[in-house]
């Protein structure tokens, strides 16, 4: 029995001994173990605890009273020991007495304070009915000493007062749009039934008869190509996107129309379905079956707009990407085609051979075409010929011919000839001075002008993997240009990381099958002897210097006894010196890794500013201050009257 007692004490002083702002878990939850047993043991707990609140320190009662609101919210007991001495608790935690005030630390003790009224309050409202001590505790403290208690009951009232009100005007809303649901609830069926069947006749109209590709059991030349499952799946999604329809010049109207009704029906239908669902669902009204059968009707349309939207991505390609398409065709069609100079040369043997064609007469054009038609039919090699020749010459050209970007200075390229001053375009009228029309600028002059400006742009190059077996599984995905430093040359490997070409090595050497395993082996046993001799010269080397290690310390200890000696059999006082230079020394090295304790609390600690008016304040420096003021006041006297008159 003594020990139990012992054992509660122990715990609860455990707890309270501490600089934490809350009790460790794992000692409160060992204390309501133990105090559940007996009524004694609790006794003993309560005791204990009235007895720590009194110390003189506000942390250990700020710990205790902790422990007391654990104890006093679970068992009826302790509540009836606690309330016998609630005038010395409170007079201990609350501090309301002059001649007892809250001891120190001041920020602990004021934490103290306001929690010791939160308790008092949550006790009353818990067991204030059963206990009239606890009725006048929290009379006396709110009436009398005017306390400001943080009513928490009332907080909680008032917070589930307004959430009342916030969920009666939600559902009054809800039931607004439920309402209205009702009253418009065919049109929007219509409506949305419309749009499917619409949907549904231009996918009857788009969609192909033709019966869909089977899968074909591949051969081994097959299997090799499509061994890789990336492979595979790229095979099956072009298989997949070759059933779609894809739109064309004569299918064109009726996309556009299946495009305005596939938007319609996923940014309008299907998300005002979704909005009416929550509304039905969180509305809370009296017919439950009209709410029922309207969920269930809604619940059946959303899985109809999601069945149909399904069937357009699935026979319709593009659909997704709508918004975009009519910029592509945009974009498309100013891309399309090459703008070339005209000859002037052809341009006027077309005229002097066909005749003006300024002429507007029909004549004029039947001749022309039959001119074309009989030059066509009659020159036939020649036009070959002289075209073979003109492209030879022209690719020719092409490769020597440099790429460059367009810029202003290809305006004047290749002209040799100036640029007249003054051709602005403009009418000058009243200007102050002379004009020289024909001032030009010289080529020369325009060519420093116009210099080309260029970008420099890295090439983008295509890094290959290194794709070498690993040894914990997978391949390597080091990307390197030649040489991978774990693996040596990058060569072609397969999806498995076995090299596609079987007279390459792993190092990237040619070799034959016959010398492979030669190779290997040699291979294998030089990297053995190596790695045995490096070994053998780390191993020796660590020995060397263990026995180095060895002997320095034996060195140092026998000179440390030998000047121990000798400082003994110095003086007689040594002894103890040396006790308590090894006894500062041990408080040196503790007091690094001490922790915290109550006792540190109290201590005040020593700032910037302590030290400075230590420095300041002491009366060495003072009397120095005096001192160097004097001085300065006589130097002035000196210096002032005798030089008067």
């Amino acid at each position: 029995m003594e020990e139990e007692e012992g054992r509660v004490r122990q715990l609860i002083e455990k707890a309270t001994n501490t600089t934490a702002s809350e009790v460790d878990p794992r000692l409160l939850k060992a204390i309501k173990s133990v105090v559940r047993y007996s009524d004694s043991e609790l006794r003993i707990a309560a005791q204990t605890l009235m007895s720590l609140m009194k110390r003189n320190h506000s942390q250990v009662r700020y710990m205790s009273l902790l422990i007391i609101d654990e104890l006093f919210m679970r068992s009826k007991l302790f509540r009836t020991l606690i309330v016998e001495n609630l005038d010395q608790l409170l007079s201990f935690s609350v501090g309301f007495r002059k001649n007892m005030p809250l001891p120190a630390p001041p920020a602990v003790a004021s934490r103290l304070h306001s929690k010791a009224i939160e308790f008092l309050e949550k006790w009353n409202a818990s067991f204030g009915v059963h206990y009239r001590q606890l009725r006048l505790g929290f009379d006396y403290c709110k009436n009398n000493l005017r306390l400001q208690f943080p009513d928490i009951q009332g907080s909680a009232a008032r917070i589930q007062q307004e959430r009342k009100e916030r969920e009666i005007r939600t559902q009054e809303i809800l039931r607004k749009k439920f309402e209205s649901l009702k009253e418009s609830f065919p049109l929007i069926k219509e409506e949305i039934q419309t749009t499917v069947n619409e949907i549904g006749e231009c996918l009857d109209i788009v969609s192909t008869k033709e019966e869909p590709v089977p899968l074909l059991p591949l051969d081994d030349e097959d299997g090799d190509e499509f061994c890789s499952r990336e492979i595979w799946q790229l095979r099956l999604a072009s298989l997949k996107e070759a059933e779609k329809v894809h739109e064309d010049v004569d299918n064109k109207v009726l996309f556009d129309a299946l495009r305005e009704l596939y938007r319609l029906l996923v940014t309008r239908h299907l998300v005002s379905v979704q909005e009416w669902i929550t509304v039905v669902v969180r509305v809370d009204v009296t017919d439950n079956r009209l709410r029922d059968s309207t969920l269930k009707e809604l619940i059946n349309i959303q899985n109809q707009i999601h069945s149909v939207k399904r069937k357009c991505e699935e026979l319709v390609s593009a659909l997704p990407t709508t918004a975009k398409h009519d910029l592509e065709e945009e974009e498309d069609i100013w891309e399309e085609g090459k703008i070339e100079p005209s000859d002037n040369g052809s341009s006027t043997a077309l005229r002097n051979q066909y005749g003006n064609p300024s002429v507007p007469s029909t004549s004029g054009l039947k001749g022309m075409t039959a001119g074309c038609s009989i030059g066509e039919s009659g020159g036939g090699k020649a036009s070959n010929e002289s075209d073979s020749e003109t492209n030879t010459s022209r690719t020719k050209l092409l490769l020597e011919a440099p790429v460059m970007r367009w810029g202003p200075y290809l305006n004047n390229w290749g002209s040799n000839s100036g640029v007249l001053a003054n051709q602005r375009g403009l009418d000058l009228e009243s200007h102050w001075g002379r004009v020289d029309y024909d001032a030009v600028i010289p080529a020369e002059k325009i060519a420093e002008l116009n210099v080309q400006a260029t970008v420099y742009k890295e090439e983008q190059v295509n890094i290959k993997p290194c794709h070498a077996p690993l040894s914990r599984g997978g391949l390597c995905q080091r990307r390197d240009l030649k040489v991978c430093p774990f693996h040596g040359p990058i060569i072609p490997r397969d999806c498995a990381g076995h090299p596609l070409d079987q007279n390459v090595s792993a190092d990237g050497r040619t070799c034959g099958p016959e010398t492979d395993v030669v190779k290997e082996l040699a291979k294998q046993a030089v990297k053995n002897v190596r790695t045995r001799d490096r070994e053998e010269i780390e191993k020796r080397i660590n020995d060397k210097q263990s026995l180095k290690r060895a002997k320095l310390a034996k060195i140092r200890e026998h000179n440390e006894a030998v000047l121990r000696e000798a400082a003994l059999a110095s003086t007689s006082r040594s002894a103890a010196i040396a006790e308590d230079i090894d006894s500062i020394g041990t408080d040196k090295r503790s007091s690094r890794n001490k922790k915290e304790t109550l006792a540190a609390m109290l201590r005040k600690k020593v700032t910037t500013k302590d030290r400075l008016s230590q420095r300041l304040l002491n009366a060495r420096a003072t009397d120095a201050t005096v001192r160097q003021l004097r001085s300065d006041e006589d130097s002035c006297y000196r210096e002032a009257f005798p030089n008067q008159w």
